[in-house]
C-alpha cells in the first residue's frame, strides 16, 4: 500500500459505523487478521485497528487464539463458533 498523509482521527471515528458493516461483511467469509482486512478495505492498518478494537470492545468481534506468539491475531464475528 502506498504511503500517504494520515487522516485526522476525528475523520476515522466518523467512518466507524460504515466500516463496521464492511468489516462484518468481510468476516462472514471467515476469520481475518488486521493486515488482511486493511488490504481488502484498501485502508491503512492503523485505521482498521481503531475500528476492530472498537468492535471488539463492544462484543461484535472476538480474537481467536494464536498458534505462535509471533502470529497476528485473527478476528471473527462473535456470533460465529470458532473452528
Amino acid at each position: 500500500m502506498e504511503k500517504k498523509e494520515m487522516r485526522n482521527l476525528a475523520e476515522v471515528f466518523r467512518d466507524e459505523m460504515v466500516m463496521q458493516e464492511r468489516i462484518c461483511n468481510l468476516l462472514t467469509g471467515g476469520p481475518l487478521t488486521i493486515p488482511q482486512l486493511a488490504e481488502a478495505l484498501r485502508t491503512p492498518s492503523w485505521e482498521v485497528t481503531t475500528w476492530v478494537m472498537g468492535m471488539r470492545r463492544y462484543g461484535l468481534l472476538k480474537e481467536l487464539p494464536k498458534s505462535r506468539a509471533d502470529d497476528y491475531y485473527q478476528y471473527a464475528l462473535s456470533t460465529e463458533e470458532s473452528a
